[in-house]
């Protein structure tokens, strides 16, 4: 058994000092050209690596990342997702997911390549304006998932968003 590595945390809601039970794990596989799951953003607090094709990394309570699931078989892409969640504490409510335990709260959900791609270019562009995505507010990425559920375009998240969002987590609301 390969012992947890940890790494500090900084800011972004989770606690670098949760402990191991309260910690949400991700498990991430890759086998180039056939499954690859990957992290596009997040913060984790430590690493676990299975084996050279797999490893776990796990999340603080309130931590938010993107998790990219990707397959293909001989004749192409088979299956390709993404999903912004929310690592959950302790007895708080949660949405199970595959490869996610115990499971967390979903933001967003894209399911297809080109729906994948269209959240891709969304999580670029909020990093465009001198955003780290983890720290954008999750009812954006709500608002994304709902947007694009219905067919329509996103609002973009600026710098002017970002700091009401800030203000509103300043006072509590």
């Amino acid at each position: 058994m390969t012992a947890l590595v940890a790494a500090p945390m900084s800011a972004g809601g989770a606690d670098a000092n949760a402990p191991t039970d309260d910690l949400t794990q991700v498990e991430l596989v890759w086998i180039e050209k056939r499954t690859e799951h990957w992290i596009r953003f997040g913060r984790d607090v430590g690493e676990q690596i299975l084996d050279r094709r797999r490893r776990i990394v796990f999340f603080a309570p309130g931590a938010v990342f993107a998790l990219v699931r990707w397959a293909s078989n001989d004749y192409g892409t088979i299956f390709s997702r993404l999903d912004i969640v929310r690592a959950v504490r302790s007895g708080e409510a949660f949405q199970t997911h595959p490869t996610v335990m115990p499971g967390g709260a979903i933001l967003l959900r894209a399911n297809g390549w080109p729906d994948v791609e269209r959240v891709l270019q969304i999580i670029d562009a909020v990093e465009a304006v001198g955003i780290d995505p983890v720290d954008a507010a999750p009812d954006h990425w709500r608002h994304v998932h709902n947007r694009l559920a219905a067919g329509e375009t996103p609002r973009a998240y600026t710098l002017a968003r970002h700091r009401a969002f800030g203000m509103r987590r300043e006072i509590g609301v």
